[in-house]
């Protein structure tokens, strides 16, 4: 067992980012192809009305049963994960997700059974957030507690690139079928392909996660008997303050990307008359961005202040949808492209140092629950009501303005959350297990 100061084995470390990394994406994955079918295909095949608006609302409303479900989730799973250990709770949250989207997958639509086909969709989606409530905090764990401290803005980031690695994966995959297939055959079995998929990428995630031991961090915790009975009374009794304050630097983040990785899809198809292909691929080209970028920006949150850094970004994110709207107006594909571009590398330079923020603020011990409870406490209020309102607002008012402020109000509230914020301690440094300055070079 590793004691303080011995060194974590640059083995086990990769393992662990690729544990992170790999299980994150293929949870994304699922949750993103479900987000680019609700938005061009869920609301005709399981919600059919004659007014095509309705049907775009109810699809959405099942996206939003995702996040409503994510507390849930983080209770359950982010109490167990500070109880027995992260490792196994993750192998759980991986089966979950995995299963729910390749059920997805083959479940019959509205024309087979009527209106039951809905209700197994949202319980199937209910199931995906679940899973996803109680992966993350996980995920961002095990990379970080694995590594130095010092440069957990780069090592907790491994799980934030699961989101973009996932979402360009789905629409990938979805594009490429929308391409191969006509029309018809892509809506009428076509775009099952994608659910599908999951089955072969939960046996790929299962088995990096089931060949890599317990975090470092978590079997110092259990030594020392320190190990707490009821993590989650604890963390509102004593660590109210970190709570809200992860909550609240989530929504922003959450909000920006719910709009230009969701919406903008509805709006282009919609408003700008654009087809679905050109859609996905805007959000493809920002997706593949943020692989790279999400890690360089948890890499620069180490190397400054990690608060000063989210606090710019936040501000960037309330107001450029000011920039792109008017610019996406153009009808110019390019202007589009380059919109969202920008908004989905404003989106990195935040969700990057975002693990590493949010983890920091909660005692190692009490790190798994707190985490999760932030994070899909977080999706609640940001994300899970975010494609409605957006939808709701646009055809209540006929402009982009409300949606814009909308999310400026939002990069309020999240720059609370970095006010509320504190620094990192220190003196965990000390105390943790850290690799040599060798295997650490990012």
């Amino acid at each position: 067992m590793t004691s303080p100061g011995e060194t974590v084995d640059r083995r086990s470390l990769r393992r662990a980012f690729a544990a992170s990394l790999s299980g994150t994406a293929l949870e994304w994955y699922d949750f993103a192809a479900y987000s680019v079918a609700a938005a061009t295909l869920f609301g005709d095949l399981f919600f059919p009305s004659g007014d095509k608006l309705a049907g775009t609302l109810a699809a959405f409303s099942t996206y939003a049963v995702g996040y409503l479900a994510r507390p849930l989730g983080g209770f359950v799973f982010g109490r167990l994960g500070d109880v027995i250990g992260r490792k196994r709770i993750l192998v759980i949250t991986l089966l979950l997700t995995g299963t729910a989207t390749f059920l997805i997958g083959v479940l019959p639509t509205y024309q087979s059974i009527g209106w039951f086909a809905a209700v197994l969709l949202v319980t199937l989606r209910f199931a995906q957030g679940v899973g996803i409530g109680g992966e993350w905090g996980g995920a961002v764990l095990l990379s970080s507690e694995f590594g130095d401290p010092r440069k957990r803005g780069f090592w907790a980031s491994a799980a934030q690139i699961g989101p973009p690695a996932g979402n360009l994966l789905a629409n990938g995959v979805l594009a490429a079928l929308a391409v191969l297939l006509t029309e018809a055959q892509f809506n009428s079995w076509g775009w099952r392909i994608a659910f599908l998929l999951s089955g072969v990428l939960v046996g790929f995630g299962l088995w990096i996660r089931l060949k890599l031991e317990e975090t470092p961090v978590f079997k110092r915790i259990a030594e020392r008997g320190d190990v707490p009975k009821a993590p989650i009374s604890e963390v509102f009794r004593t660590e109210r303050r970190a709570l809200i304050s992860g909550v609240l630097v989530r929504v922003c983040p959450d909000v920006l990307y719910a709009l230009f990785t969701v919406f903008v899809l509805t709006y282009m198809t919609t408003e700008l008359d654009m087809s679905r292909g050109e859609g996905l691929a805007a959000v493809m080209i920002g997706s593949a961005l943020q692989l790279v970028l999400m890690p360089l920006a948890g890499a620069l949150s180490d190397r400054i202040n990690r608060r000063k850094m989210y606090l710019f970004g936040t501000i960037a994110a309330g107001v450029w949808p000011f920039v792109f709207f008017p610019m996406a107006s153009s009808g110019s594909f390019l202007a589009v492209v380059f919109g969202i571009v920008i908004a989905l590398v404003i989106h990195a330079a935040l969700y990057g140092p975002q693990a590493a923020l949010v983890t920091e603020q909660f005692s190692a011990r009490l790190r798994y629950t707190g985490s999760s409870l932030a994070y899909t406490l977080a999706g609640v209020v940001g994300g899970a009501v975010a494609p409605l309102l957006f939808t709701a607002l646009l055809a209540g008012f006929g402009t982009w303005v409300p949606l814009a402020i909308y999310v400026g109000v939002t990069a309020v509230v999240s720059i609370v959350g970095v006010v509320l914020a504190h620094d990192p301690d220190e003196s965990e440094y000390d105390e943790l297990p850290v690799t040599t300055q060798k295997q650490q070079t990012v």
